[in-house]
Order: C-alpha cells, then sequence, then structure tokens
C-alpha cells in the first residue's frame, strides 16, 4: 500500500445549513448583495476559503462569492460539475493542492447548490471522502467516488437524492468521470493503478484498465479517448474508449495536474503545477499520437482547465497564485489574469 504524508487533514462535522451568505465584490466588504447569475458564468472553488467565486465571462471580474456559515463546516471543497442550473460539489475535508493521493479515509460531503442564487439544495454527509461529484450526462444521477482502500462509488438520485446504487471499484477511487458519449464512467483508482470503467447503464464494472503510478483522473475527451495524470508516473496514458486499452502513455517529466482536452482545436492541455505552465500536445496523424506542442506560462500551483464552447479561451485555475489564468487559444498566451479567492482548484463554465 502507498504511503505519503497528508499535507493537510480537518476532521468534517455534521453539515448544518441554516442560511448563505453571498458577499459581492464592492469596496464595502460588509455589504451583500443577492447573486443572480443569469449570464455566462465561470465558478471557481476556493479551497482553502470553503467559497466559489463567480466570473462573468464577458467581463472577466469576480461578481460575487458564494459562502458558508461557520457552522456549516464546509472543508476544502474540491471539483464542481454544472448541469441545468444545479452546481454540484466534492467536499473531501483535505487539502489536494500538492498531490492528490491520501493513506488513510474520513468522511466527505456532497454539496448540491442552486448556480443561479448560490443557495444551498442539497447537504449530504457521505461515509467516505470525494474527490469530486458529478451529474451523470443525462442529469438524472448524480455520482460520488469514495477514496478508501474499500473503494466505492454511490450513485445517488439526482431528484430526491436517495442512494441507488453501490459499485465497487479499486483502492483509493479519486475523480470519477464520463466518456463524451455518455455510456461509460471512469474511475481512476489510485492505489491500484488502474482505472475502473463502469457501464452507465447498468452499472457494472466492464473493464479495468492498467495504467501509471497514482493516476488521479480520467479526463473526458471529445474524440473517443479519456486521458489519465498518473502523478507520480508523470505521465499521461491515453485510453481507447472503444476498446478499453491504452493507446499512448505521454512521458511528461513533471507532475500533472489535469489533462484537458480540447476538441474544437484538438489539442490536449496539460497543468504543470509545479513549474507554473501549461504543456499543450497536438495530434500527430501520421504517427498516430500526440506529440508535444508548447508550453504557457500560467500562474503557480496550474490546476485545472475549462475551455469556452467555441475552443477559442481557456481559464486555468492557479491554486498557489490565488488566480485564475484567461488564456488565448489561438496564440497560447495569457491574457488576462482574474484573482479569486485562496487555493482556487475546480471550476466549470456555465455558457
Amino acid at each position: 500500500m502507498k504511503t505519503i504524508k497528508l499535507n493537510s487533514l480537518y476532521a468534517l462535522a455534521t453539515l448544518t445549513v441554516a442560511s448563505f451568505f453571498i458577499t459581492s465584490c464592492s469596496k464595502d466588504s460588509n455589504s451583500a448583495t443577492p447573486l443572480n447569475v443569469d449570464y455566462p458564468a465561470a465558478y471557481v472553488v476556493n479551497g482553502q476559503d470553503g467559497t466559489v467565486s463567480v466570473i462573468k465571462l464577458s467581463t472577466g471580474e469576480v461578481t460575487g462569492t458564494i459562502s458558508f456559515p461557520s457552522s456549516a463546516m464546509v472543508s476544502w471543497p474540491h471539483h464542481i460539475s454544472y448541469h441545468q442550473g444545479h452546481l454540484a460539489l466534492g467536499v473531501p475535508g483535505m487539502d489536494f493542492s500538492a498531490g492528490h493521493t491520501t493513506s488513510g479515509s474520513m468522511p466527505g460531503k456532497m454539496l448540491i447548490l442552486n448556480a443561479a442564487d448560490g443557495s444551498i439544495v442539497e447537504n449530504m454527509d457521505l461515509p467516505v471522502m470525494n474527490h469530486n461529484t458529478i451529474y451523470s450526462p443525462d442529469g438524472t444521477e448524480i455520482w460520488v467516488p469514495q477514496m478508501d482502500m474499500d473503494g466505492k462509488v454511490l450513485v445517488y438520485n439526482a431528484t430526491n437524492y436517495t442512494l441507488m446504487n453501490t459499485i465497487t471499484v479499486g483502492m483509493m477511487p479519486a475523480e470519477l468521470t464520463f466518456s463524451s458519449d455518455g455510456t461509460k464512467a471512469y474511475v481512476a483508482n489510485g492505489d491500484d493503478d488502474t482505472v475502473s470503467v463502469i457501464n452507465v447503464a447498468t452499472k457494472a464494472v466492464i473493464s479495468t484498465v492498467n495504467v501509471g503510478d497514482n493516476p488521479v483522473g480520467a479526463w473526458t475527451g471529445s474524440n473517443g479517448q479519456m486521458f489519465v495524470d498518473n502523478e507520480d508516473g508523470q505521465s499521461i496514458s491515453v485510453i481507447n474508449v472503444a476498446t478499453n486499452a491504452v493507446d499512448q502513455t505521454i512521458a511528461l517529466g513533471f507532475m500533472p495536474g489535469i489533462a484537458a482536452h480540447n476538441g474544437i482545436k484538438n489539442e490536449l492541455w496539460v497543468t504543470d503545477p509545479m513549474n507554473a505552465k501549461v504543456h499543450y500536445y497536438t495530434w500527430d496523424s501520421g504517427m498516430g499520437m500526440w506529440m508535444d506542442a508548447g508550453v504557457i506560462n500560467a500562474g503557480n500551483g496550474t490546476h485545472a482547465v475549462a475551455f469556452t464552447t467555441d475552443g477559442n479561451t481557456a481559464y486555468v485555475t492557479n491554486q498557489s497564485a490565488k488566480s485564475v489564468s484567461v488564456i488565448n487559444v489561438i496564440n497560447h498566451t495569457v491574457i488576462k489574469t482574474i484573482t479569486v479567492g485562496n487555493k482556487p482548484n475546480g471550476i466549470v463554465l456555465k455558457m
């Protein structure tokens, strides 16, 4: 079994939410204005602060911050997903900014928010901490991995939040994602060095794929591939969705943060948190593989990447810099840096 030093560990208490607060970006820090996100926006999870920054995409300005009362004890929220006016947050209760593997487990939380006003729709304690909480492709279910040696995935009804299925996977599952066609779920098992592939309809594990050392997530490509970031292996395993086989292993030479595929531009971006960079790769059809094409200087602790639907703009969270880099994808340059909260990690766009 792998053992690493934990960066931070915070015990979670029972979550009781009586109210929520929206802090505006006005000069008076004591003032509060209602949040009404009726525009395209980026939602940025600030792990250390336990808040969510809202960025208006048309202006690149932070228009509000979703925060929670101390009684809620929302400790180190992590990745975030969006579906039809709702946000789903994983709340593992520990800092993953320097690595995603643990040698133990603790309780977690599933937090569902109204994306328009930031109000809490559902707040559920979980038996084991969760790297993320994600809506199924059709939005009828919420899938939650449980980071434990006895790894499981919990599937909840997205309407009444009742537990529908429990799926056994590998040891210490971190991120759970879906293929672009919505038929398969992928779970990165950090202590097994494998990825469990689940049939979304039947909830059965249909394949177990061997990947690199300490996989964190199999990130979705729109090209029939999944991109697995192997932290300790310092590589990306490229999984063919049709065959569930690894077609290529990309040696990086650095610990990856996240891999993100831009289907419009056919580029693969990999964040390099220790060196404040984003590396991008292009597909060589002659070689039949991804090739290193260049690097972008961003902020310290580069982590998550979100592309606009036209593929022209990328938003990258910088955990150590407390910022989001806005990048022009066409010329691979940073066009703006937006200050957010402490240790920003997950990001999702509502277009």
